[in-house]
């Protein structure tokens, strides 16, 4: 058989033993089970809250369920052992029944939620939840929930933390599930976490640095500081200036201004006077200047000219 098969045969295997143990020990607060291979055989660990009415009067009701568990679930030597629950009202499964039997005594819902979820509380417990299923008051089924403190839904807390229960109650009208789950006192939670005040803090070694021990801040801070000269009114080494320190700054503003400014054109004319004037440039030259001659030369003939007109007139 394969794994897959092998682990869905056990967990059948055990819900039908879990289902026999249910009806067999409803009146002595069946409380669960516990199913271990070992190899004088199977070893079961029941808990009630009755352990007197699982034995029986000389025994007879636990070898009754062994010889029952042997022919309808082919068990090799079944080992039962019998633990009273400490807490009922912690067990999630003999919680279930009790309100599941309130139920069917006609009961409130409302009322026996309730009452269940605080004698739950009362005890010890860091969270409970309650969920009753059915045709609780009308012919429309529904859900109701009963909530207090803290519970777990998903993960591996709550398979591993959170106590499971269920019942049913047989109504008139049908059937109603009831479904417990409880989160013991003391139970470890991966997100719980404690402060404590007298708790000694380890020290924190800092990281190595290349830095000698003597440069530190702490070295520092215990040398003691460089000695500042005093400077006293019979001092003459030291000269305190008389003038408004804002007409100070602005001469000096001025004075680097005008050298920046008298710097700048010396060098712009330097720079004019070493470029070189090419013989093009100087032909160029002479040619407009006798382009000029002429035109004024010409220009003052027709003054003339003009003139002499106006005397012969």
């Amino acid at each position: 058989m394969a794994d897959e098969h092998q682990f869905i045969e056990d967990g059948l295997r055990r819900s039908q033993i879990n289902e026999f143990f249910a009806d067999e020990l409803g009146r002595a607060g069946y409380g669960g089970m516990d199913v271990a291979q070992t190899p004088m055989g199977t070893q079961i660990v029941l808990k009630a809250e009755k352990p007197g009415m699982v034995i029986g009067k000389g025994g007879k009701n636990i070898r009754k369920i062994t010889t029952e568990l042997e022919d309808r679930f082919d068990m090799d030597d079944p080992q039962i052992d019998v633990q009273e629950v400490d807490e009922p009202d912690l067990n999630a499964q003999i919680v279930a029944d009790r309100l599941a039997n309130a139920l069917e005594r006609g009961w409130y819902f409302r009322k026996a939620g309730h009452t269940t979820i605080d004698r739950i509380m009362d005890a010890g417990a860091l969270g409970a939840e309650i969920v009753l299923s059915g045709k609780v008051t009308g012919a429309r089924s529904r859900v109701e929930k009963f909530n207090r403190g803290y519970i777990k839904h998903n993960g591996e807390p709550a398979e591993e933390v959170v106590d499971h229960g269920q019942g049913v109650a047989v109504m008139k009208l049908g059937t109603i599930g009831v479904n417990v789950k409880i989160i013991p006192p003391g139970a470890q939670l991966p997100d719980d976490f404690d402060i404590r005040e007298d708790a000694e803090v380890p020290k924190v070694e800092q990281a190595a640095a290349d830095v000698d021990a003597d440069e530190g801040v702490e070295s520092l801070l215990e040398e003691e500081p460089e000695e500042v000269p005093d400077v006293g009114a019979d001092d003459e080494d030291v000269e305190v200036p008389d003038e408004d320190p804002a007409e100070v700054i602005d001469e000096k503003v001025v004075e680097e201004v005008v050298e920046e400014t008298q710097e700048t054109a010396t060098e712009a004319t330097d720079a004019a006077a070493e470029e070189p004037v090419g013989d093009a440039e100087a032909d160029d030259v002479e040619e407009l200047d006798e382009e000029i001659e002429e035109e004024a030369a010409d220009l003052v003939a027709e003054m003339e000219a003009a003139d002499e007109d106006e005397e012969d007139e």
